[in-house]
């Protein structure tokens, strides 16, 4: 069951994703890993793993061992390359600020590496963020604040985001926060500067949170918005959602850079753990494959405008296309009714654009895939025009806990493109220009693998259908 094209952990266990840095032409990616899971044993390291092109990564072993160094186990933390010697390891150092809690107090504590972020070395045994007495205190995101000539800090804190200074990355101020009463439990944050199409600059401060009491997802929220180093103001009250599926939690992002080396600040690439805390063990692949970790595929991220608001558009890595082998390119296809695909394939990449007549609008259009030769098993993805919202529905499929995720459409438009990643243990949906996407965990059995097409109740074309084969 272990995925064709999606990041998977060696063995063992995988969660958070750690934000990956540019070294050497290379982006090395780290997460929190596990090598006693299977026995049952607690506590994570971080694992390293590189790539060039955010599809196919090199797993290079354990970067910061679990409980080697007093403080307990490593979770979320953050990479920065020094490169003028801010901290004193050295030019271009890699600084790792990373949450541990010795005796269940949670706080910064700093490790530095000099071979190019292969082995770290932990700073003594102080914080250099202590805890000024609250439960949740981690998960620090450090980026440099080039306008001001110093270190920034997001962190984790309970239903709040702390907001931090250094010029050292040994000794931090605090300077502000951003609170959020309404979304469950903060972590995870994120913030950066991104050049939008329109060619303005701005600021998106991001976390990861629970807003299912409200009806919302829970998965990364994120606000555009004005930053002056110390507080940031966002220009709507509610969240954006870089994903409405129900396993995209942990998220981060990071730079793309050019082949000179250079940031490129119009785009940004995100990952995700591909799972959530409301079932984080429930998966078959820990018998049939020995392991539990998973990652949504990588995605390009871009900062479009569409009457004077900005929103963070999602599609899949570029380079993904390159690893297609077999492509069906089947056309306009007309459905009334539905058409069984004479095509079989356990992971692909699905485009086309659904049209349909407004004035005749069928009740229902879309996609069977992860389908049983019988048809009991499948997932449903695709548009409700009585709702009216597109939808993921992993309910008659193997999955952790059932469940469909909505998000509004307007039929009277009469189109909209749709991109579906399918793969052993996943399912993506990218709807219009990626502004909305449904990513959900599911297992297949192995001959789950046929597709059909649907239109209830009515006719829609299914223009320009390709589904690109992914072994």
């Amino acid at each position: 069951m272990r995925p064709s094209y999606h990041f998977s952990v060696p063995d063992n266990w995988k969660n958070d994703p750690q934000r990956p840095i540019y070294l050497d032409g290379e982006y090395h990616y780290y997460y929190l890993y596990n090598a006693d899971y299977l026995q049952g044993g607690g506590g994570t390291a971080w694992r390293r793993a590189t790539t060039r092109d955010h599809v196919s990564f090199n797993d290079c072993g354990v970067a910061i061992p679990k409980f080697s160094n007093g403080n307990g186990s490593c979770w979320s933390g953050s990479l920065v390359v020094d490169e003028h010697n801010t901290a004193g390891y050295g030019d271009n150092a890699v600084i790792a600020i990373v949450a541990q809690a010795p005796n269940g107090v949670q706080a910064q504590y700093l490790w530095y590496s000099t071979d190019r972020g292969s082995s770290f070395r932990p700073v003594g045994q102080a914080p250099v963020l202590p805890n000024p007495g609250v439960p949740d205190f981690r998960d620090p995101k450090v980026v440099w604040d080039g306008d001001r000539g110093r270190w920034f800090m997001a962190n984790a804190e309970g239903q709040r985001l702390g907001f931090y200074t250094s010029s050292d990355l040994r000794s931090w101020q605090h300077v502000g926060q951003f609170e959020r009463t309404d979304l469950g439990l903060l972590e995870c944050p994120d913030i950066f500067r991104m050049t939008a199409d329109d060619g303005t600059r701005h600021w998106v401060l991001a976390t990861s949170a629970n807003g299912k009491s409200r009806g919302l997802p829970a998965t990364y929220a994120y606000w555009t918005g004005a930053f002056d180093g110390s507080s940031f103001t966002p220009d709507h009250p509610e969240p954006e959602w870089l994903d409405y599926g129900f396993d995209f939690y942990g998220a981060v992002t990071y730079p793309d850079h050019t082949a000179s080396g250079a940031e490129n600040d119009a785009l940004r690439h995100a990952i995700g753990w591909a799972n959530f805390w409301d079932y984080p063990h429930n998966t078959p692949t820990l018998a049939t494959d020995q392991y539990n970790g998973d990652d949504m595929i990588v995605r390009d991220i871009r900062l479009k405008h569409v009457g004077g608001t900005y929103y963070l558009a999602s599609a899949p890595t570029a380079a993904l296309e390159k690893y297609a082998q077999h492509s069906h390119q089947l056309g306009d296809v007309q459905v009334t009714d539905v058409l069984d695909l004479d095509i079989a394939a356990p992971a692909y990449d699905l485009t086309c654009e659904l049209v349909w007549d407004p004035a005749t609008l069928p009740s229902n259009v879309g996609f069977e895939i992860c389908r049983a030769p019988g048809g009991g098993r499948h997932v449903a993805a695709g548009l409700y025009m009585k709702g009216p919202f597109a939808y993921v529905n992993r309910r008659p499929t193997i999955n952790p806990t059932g469940g469909e995720s909505q998000t509004p459409i307007d039929p009277s438009v009469g189109r909209l493109s749709i991109r579906i990643l399918v793969d052993r243990t996943s399912v993506e949906m990218f709807l219009g220009d990626g502004r909305v996407v449904h990513s959900h965990r599911v297992f297949p059995l192995e001959g789950d693998n046929h597709i059909r097409l649907y239109a209830h109740e009515g006719a829609a074309t299914f223009g320009n259908l390709t589904i690109r084969e992914i072994v």
